[in-house]
């Protein structure tokens, strides 16, 4: 018989090694390499990891064709927030866990809450809210203030993983919601609290519980200083669903992306508002973005932007100012500064509008931020526009991506933009030119190949030197 060989593996992400080293060659964790002693399994020369040997068991239930497996056990079941239900592909799935992570203080214990007494007073049984951060008397005082009180909602103040299965054993919920999951801990697991281990097994158990007896589990995480879910990798591989809930504190938006979905499309972005009362959703977010006037302005251009599969409006904005610095100034807000700048690069050499000497301010309205390439003609104009002080024509909303040549590339999901637009008012678009393009009732869309076609569609070539 073949002498087993020891192997050594990864207690963050389960990568295995030949050999013990110091840091993971997957991850990069330090300190993660554990020696895991391979077993056999009788009968056979495979070997598997564990300490023990492992033996063939008869399963309880016999395999089964996945045409007789009844998807009536997986249904999605509505929460009664049309947003989250966006996000989640429809609601919760009996028996999934859901891991929602955010920074503190952006909401989600408020959101939450919010779940919680929707679920309870929709006649699908209890829900139990245990809280780790917080007294008891501190969550109810905030359902108070968000008006989340049910007599079916139940609420426990603990941190000890074995009482809250008593709670949960006691109560007989159908949705369990933890916050948080760091904040718990589990006796007889090794490891410090709130750590590595201690996480795992935690979620690893929660896990178990919600399979075996069809409780829908909601866990609340941290996230690092980089916006990731805070503890080992593995925390996202053993949950179903994974939120990360984001907002900016100088605005009272807040987004729910799906980072992780086995029920249903992982790119979907649900918006709700953070008001005194609680959190609303946001059914329609485009006009958050959008400063409504009269009349066009000087400077302004309108785009849509593609978050996940989510199109909305946002307006950006140029100023462009004779400089009275040697080195001019460049200032960004809520876009990629670096993709600005070659955006005026390509302005100044395609579109001979002088910006060697001018300072050049562009920003986003409503504190949207836009990434995507398909900003980039919107951004030109806008620059356009504000050198020579010539407004782009009303409902006029602008696509396509700049490359270094001078040229416009097509931008992605193009008909969901403008039909979007089409939906808000708007009734011209500037795109690039597109083999198929996309047939909207009362939108007419003006077609350009450079960005010297789009400036002299938008009406800006007209104007009469270049007063730089």
């Amino acid at each position: 018989m073949t002498r087993a060989k020891t192997v050594y593996r990864c207690t963050d992400c389960g990568h295995s090694v030949p050999k013990w080293v110091g840091r993971c060659p997957s991850c990069g964790a330090w300190s993660t390499i554990q020696e895991v002693a391979p077993a056999r399994i009788a009968g056979s020369g495979a070997s598997i990891g564990g300490s023990a040997a492992a033996s063939l068991t008869l399963p309880t239930s016999p395999a089964l064709p996945i045409s007789q497996i009844d998807p009536n056990t997986t249904r999605a079941l509505s929460v009664g927030i049309g947003e989250l239900d966006r996000v989640l592909g429809g609601g919760i799935v009996p028996g999934s866990v859901i891991l929602l992570a955010g920074e503190p203080g952006v909401g989600k214990s408020t959101l939450l809450l919010e779940v919680t007494r929707r679920w309870a007073e929709s006649g699908r049984g209890r829900a139990l809210y245990v809280t780790g951060e917080e007294s008891a008397g501190q969550v109810r005082l905030r359902a108070e203030r968000t008006n989340a009180v049910s007599d079916h909602l139940y609420l426990a103040a603990e941190s000890d993983l074995g009482t809250v299965l008593g709670h949960v054993d006691a109560v007989k919920p159908s949705l369990l919601v933890v916050d948080s999951v760091q904040t718990m801990s589990a006796s007889g697991v090794d490891g410090v609290h709130g750590g590595v281990t201690q996480v795992r097994a935690i979620t690893a158990t929660l896990t178990s519980l919600a399979k075996a007896s069809g409780v829908a589990v909601l866990l609340v995480g941290h996230v690092t200083k980089d916006g990731a879910v805070a503890g080992p990798r593995s925390l996202e591989h053993l949950v179903d669903v994974v939120l990360s809930f984001e907002g900016d504190k100088h605005s009272t938006l807040r987004m729910v992306r799906g980072v992780k979905n086995r029920f249903g499309a992982a790119d979907e972005v649900g918006c709700f508002e953070q008001r005194e009362d609680g959190i609303a959703e946001v059914t329609d977010p485009s006009g958050l973005f959008l400063h409504h006037r009269d009349h066009a302005a000087a400077g302004t251009a309108v785009t849509v932007g593609l978050d996940g599969k989510r199109p909305m409006l946002g307006e950006l904005q140029a100023l462009v100012d004779k400089s009275s610095l040697p080195s001019p100034r460049r200032a960004v807000s809520g876009l990629d500064s670096a993709r600005v700048a070659m955006v005026l690069a390509v302005v100044s050499r395609f579109a001979y509008v002088r910006l060697h000497e001018q300072d050049v301010y562009a920003a986003t309205v409503g504190g949207m931020r836009i990434t995507e390439p398909a900003a980039d003609l919107a951004l030109a104009l806008a620059v356009v526009s504000a050198k020579h002080d010539c407004p782009l024509p009303d409902r006029t909303v602008v696509l396509g991506e700049v490359g270094l040549a001078g040229e416009l590339r097509r931008v992605t999901g193009l008909a969901r933009r403008v039909a979007e637009a089409q939906r808000l008012g708007f009734s011209t678009a500037i795109v690039p030119v597109t083999p198929d393009p996309p047939k909207i009732a009362g939108m007419r869309l003006l077609a350009a190949s450079t960005l010297r076609d789009a400036v002299k569609l938008a009406g800006l070539d007209r104007v009469g030197g270049d007063r730089g």
